[in-house]
């Protein structure tokens, strides 16, 4: 079931969703060459804790971290070690906030140093694909829409986006209804209605959109060892449209 939340339920989430995307501002000054993914994890804790939130992911279905970190081929929920960032990566930071009681969520991909410009394009193509399905939240319209628009844009791009995972409805729990998939058709799907809140997070491949799960068990990887890029923002739907929840830095 798809809940409504009140406006006192969405100014909230709007607090909560300012913490977090400061907080991702804070974690893409500190990506370059050298870092760990799991000194990146030890930053994301002590800022979530000290803005008096929780982490949203550690402990979710046994994870063990606060922050996800994809590298290259990785799509998501890879866990933070002692892995080295190197010149030319990229990398992915999801991270999930909890405050008062509501979670925000949101992911970027961060270029390392110096990178290919055609990973700059998957990287540039990929949040562009994002803004494109946010146009479409607005009462009346539907998640096919959304999922039209960003499979549109990324393919007529030359990428292919992922099918197997997908965005979210989220509140006060984590992962709500509906799944927001990154593909479909015009006018198909549940209609968007205000007071929806849901998590849009396009995950685009240079190669094959097939995956696999990594060897630890909690992430995503393509099976053709591929780039990935992902980007994700938490919106609300307003009576004229919508309200970004977690602007992306």
């Amino acid at each position: 079931m798809i809940t409504i939340k009140s406006e006192e339920e969405i100014e909230i989430m709007v607090k909560g969703g300012k913490i977090l995307a400061g907080i991702m501002k804070e974690l893409k000054k500190q990506v370059k060459p050298g870092i760990t993914t799991k000194e990146l994890d030890r930053l994301a804790e002590n800022l979530i804790l000290k803005s008096g939130g929780k982490c949203s992911f550690k402990g979710h279905e046994n994870f063990p971290t606060c922050l996800c970190t994809s590298i290259n081929e990785e799509i998501v929920h890879a866990v933070p070690s002692n892995r080295i960032l190197k010149e030319g990566d990229i990398i992915s930071l999801d991270l999930g906030l909890c405050y008062e009681g509501y979670h925000a969520d949101m992911a970027i991909t961060v270029p390392v140093g110096k990178v290919k410009p055609e990973i700059l394009r998957l990287i540039w193509i990929t949040k562009k694909s994002l803004k494109r399905g946010i146009k479409k939240v607005k009462p009346g319209n539907t998640f096919g829409d959304i999922g039209w628009a960003i499979q549109n844009y990324v393919e007529s791009n030359g990428f292919n986006v992922v099918r197997d995972l997908c965005g979210h409805g989220i509140g006060k729990e984590l992962h709500e209804d509906p799944k927001i998939l990154n593909y479909g058709k015009l006018h198909s799907g549940p209609e968007i209605k205000e007071g929806m809140v849901f998590c849009i997070e396009p995950m685009v491949v240079m190669g094959d959109w097939q995956i696999k799960e990594s060897k630890d068990g909690f992430g995503w990887e393509t099976k053709d060892g591929s780039l990935s890029c992902h980007f994700e923002a938490v919106v609300a739907v307003v009576h004229n449209g919508n309200k970004i929840l977690t602007p992306i830095p």
